[in-house]
């Protein structure tokens, strides 16, 4: 019996998902809010309500917005090197 199908068959005492792919936490997507959330605190009720979505088995406390607010503004970085400009998520590479 292969391993794939020992867990869809028996379940697994280390995972709540036995062999099936779960889908994406909404943080781990581009249209994620925690990074907004983590500057100035906005959006607290989605940012926590898919925080509340990892299955981890530990209890998932909403960290604190950063004490290193800009008043809720994006860091700005020189133009005199583009590679460096903020946000990150309309500046990828390649």
């Amino acid at each position: 019996m292969g391993l794939l199908n020992k867990l869809t068959t028996q379940g697994s005492s280390l995972t709540p998902y036995d062999g099936v792919t779960p889908t994406p936490n909404p943080l781990s997507t581009p249209q994620s809010q925690l990074q907004i959330y983590s500057l100035n605190g906005t959006n607290v009720v989605n940012v926590n309500s898919a925080y509340q979505q990892y299955l981890d088995g530990t209890q998932n406390n909403l960290p604190t917005p950063s004490l290193l607010d800009l008043n809720g503004n994006t860091p700005s970085i020189s133009t005199a090197n583009p590679s460096q400009a903020l946000p990150y998520i309309n500046n990828q590479p390649g």
